[in-house]
């Protein structure tokens, strides 16, 4: 490969980044080695593809393949994990994930999407409206596009799509010819330190914008509206979109946003040299933020050269992406979704969305992320979550973080501005689906909220529905039918 990475190992390769990496390497004919803690579907695919991949981290799983291997490694991986202990005493290259897709990105045009929300979405719905348009963008996404199954793909076209992660300020390594943010709020603060830090990682993102390039950026948003005169001062072309986006050649505003079955109905007004331009585009996906996000996605896209009516064509076809709303199933008359918001906006945004699919009620058991941020937006979460009827909250889910004193589900939950009787705080994983099930009846929507294992929780609970509604139907089936 021309990028140097033609052997290659990735330390916790069954994560969403490192296993689009993965596959984009296989794809190009690297041959790749790998580890995770345990087996999973990601794990299974990428060793159909031909990655030599070991469940368990040890020295011993740097030796896979045939020579030395460039190690890749993520924010999550910690210092002393064992075979990147090893790695760097043996002198071995080691890079972090966003040092290896900048390398993969090399020699094509490459849009970033990144933004505190609506990254994987915009990102996404970039792919799909290009792909229509004829293209084959290769693509990065922190999430499984529910069309394709995938969330990266090497194409054979010049552009390149990705999703650049500001958590951990690894998307100041990319360089896009096009950025697109999609807001600027305080999170992640475990690694920036305060809000000012984590708006300076944007203001510098802004200096990677490769000269000619553009910024599409949304009006809506005070965070993302400040980087936009920020950009403007430094002589980068700005394209803003939103319900607030002026009247300005390169712009695009949301209008008339309307609920339309399970997704939503608007207008963009797309402003050119002679005036704004009405189009008129229906989403598959429910919500007005992510109406938003395909405007960015549209004015993206036209950056990148492709047609204005394919890309809303290509818009209209957008089935989703996994884990973002995402439908489960239904069982006694109970329909479940899933979905990754694990910020106080997100939360807001989603059960809104999810208010104008409910027949009935609207149920949320949500699984806070990270001890730092449930510590630091305890409130908010609480706020939130009162959008919904009955609320289910679970107890943190550390990921990366060690526990902290005094720091738990419980902080949400006794935050949450809703009756007692309609707040549950279950810390023992073990009986959510039960009280999950019990809360719900005929008509109501629950979703599965959050961005650690929560998403596991929707099958358990779709069963326990059925076996509800099957005891529910033998108690009042008359005597003879039993």
């Amino acid at each position: 490969m021309s990028t140097g990475l033609d052997r290659v190992h990735l330390i916790g390769i069954g994560g969403a980044g490192m296993s689009g990496i993965a596959h984009i390497l296989l794809a190009r004919g690297a041959a790749v080695s790998g580890s995770d803690a345990k087996d999973s579907r990601t794990v299974l695919a990428l060793r159909a593809r031909g990655a030599r991949i070991a469940v368990g981290h040890e020295a011993a799983n740097l030796t896979q393949l045939d020579g030395p291997p460039t190690v890749v490694v993520s924010t999550a991986i910690r210092p002393d994990n064992p075979e990147l202990v090893a790695a760097r005493a043996q002198g071995l290259p080691v890079l972090h994930r966003s040092e290896a897709l900048a390398a993969l990105m090399a020699g094509r045009r490459v849009a970033c999407v990144t933004g505190t929300h609506g990254k994987t979405s915009t990102t996404s719905m970039l792919t799909v409206a290009l792909q229509h348009c004829g293209l084959d963008p290769s693509f990065a996404i922190g999430g499984d596009l529910t069309v394709a199954g995938a969330g990266a793909h090497h194409g054979e076209g010049d552009i390149f799509v990705a999703e650049a992660d500001e958590s951990d300020g690894s998307f100041l390594r990319l360089r896009p010819s096009v950025g697109v943010v999609t807001n600027v709020e305080a999170d992640h603060l475990d690694h920036h330190g305060d809000e000012a830090a984590y708006a300076r990682a944007f203001e510098d993102w802004l200096t990677r914008i490769e000269p000619g390039g553009a910024l599409v950026a949304c009006a809506d948003d005070p965070g993302s509206k400040n980087l936009a005169v920020k950009a403007e001062a430094a002589g980068i072309a700005v394209r803003r979109y939103g319900r607030a986006a002026p009247a300005l050649p390169g712009n695009a505003r949301l209008v008339d946003y309307r609920p339309a079955g399970a997704g939503g109905r608007f207008k963009i007004l797309l402003t050119g040299e002679d005036g704004p331009v009405e189009h008129e585009v229906e989403l598959p996906v429910p919500g007005e933020h992510m109406a938003a996000n395909s405007v960015a996605a549209l004015l993206a896209g036209i950056e990148l050269g492709a047609p204005v009516d394919g890309l809303v064509e290509g818009l209209a076809g957008f089935s989703g992406v996994r884990r973002r709303f995402e439908f489960k199933g239904k069982a006694a008359g109970v329909a479940v979704y899933d979905d990754y918001a694990h910020h106080p906006t997100e939360v807001a945004a989603q059960l809104t969305a999810a208010r104008q699919v409910a027949e009935r009620r609207l149920i949320v058991a949500f699984q806070p992320h990270l001890y730092s941020r449930t510590r630091a937006f305890a409130a908010e979460f609480g706020a939130a979550l009162a959008l919904a009827d009955q609320v289910v909250v679970l107890d943190v889910f550390g990921a990366r973080e060690d526990p902290e004193p005094g720091v738990s589900g419980a902080l949400v939950a006794d935050a949450v501005t809703l009756p007692a009787d309609r707040v549950h705080y279950v810390p023992r994983w073990a009986q959510v689906p039960e009280v999950v099930a019990g809360l719900a009846t005929p008509g109501d929507l629950v979703i599965t909220m959050g961005a650690g294992d929560v998403t596991v929780l929707g099958p358990e609970v779709l069963t326990e529905l059925g076996l509800r509604d099957g005891r529910e139907s033998r108690e009042g089936a008359p005597e003879a039918a039993r």
